[in-house]
């Protein structure tokens, strides 16, 4: 960052042009191409979200957990004190498919409830009942397996800690809030979309 910003101090004679390469070069590449394949991930859990249910307002509700798993990711790796790496994108990426997992078996129930007569809010208060246990089983299950990650050491351990960091932040921010936040985007969704 200093050395940028000094380069973006000099006054280069004419003629003269200035070019990045090497590892920075390699790291920005790749950030992008992570980037554009986690547009691209959130974009085929949303199509095979809409074909599964057979509408759009369930999977948009449950694309609603992502940003929960961002912010987790992040306040983890501010408190670690590290910073986005090339294995905290790939760590990003992982939590699109796990972390609307828990999403998808809430609101799959909440639908379930709603077509054997429930009325909607009935029906994400028994969901909610019925599936926080097995939702907080996975996630504590995960994150636990991917505690070893955290204290690893050597060359692996640099590579391995921020992902680890990464999924399990994420995982424990978005499955406290997606029990919460993503019941009630479904039903002022449906009430908004399908509901008079």
């Amino acid at each position: 960052s200093e050395l940028d910003k000094g380069i973006d101090d000099l006054d280069l004679a004419q003629g003269v042009t200035l070019d990045v390469a090497g590892v920075t070069a390699d790291m920005n590449e790749t950030f992008t191409q992570l980037g554009l394949a986690m547009l691209a991930a959130i974009a085929i859990v949303y199509f095979i979200l809409v074909v599964t249910f057979g509408e759009g307002v369930a999977p948009f509700a449950i694309l609603f957990s992502l940003p929960f798993a961002v912010i987790g990711s992040f306040v983890g790796l501010y408190i670690a004190g590290e910073t986005i790496s090339v294995t905290v994108m790939m760590g990003l990426l992982m939590l699109i498919g796990i972390v609307v997992t828990n999403a998808i078996v809430l609101v799959d129930r909440i639908i379930h409830m709603e077509r054997n007569g429930m009325t909607m809010r009935d029906a994400i208060l028994e969901a909610g009942a019925t599936r926080l246990r097995p939702i907080l089983m996975t996630a504590i299950a995960t994150m636990g397996a991917l505690v070893p990650l955290l204290f690893g050491s050597g060359g692996g351990g640099l590579i391995s800690k921020g992902l680890g960091i990464t999924v399990i932040g994420g995982l424990a921010s978005s499955t406290l809030l997606t029990l919460v936040v993503v019941p009630i985007v479904y039903e002022v969704l449906s009430k908004m979309f399908k509901k008079n």
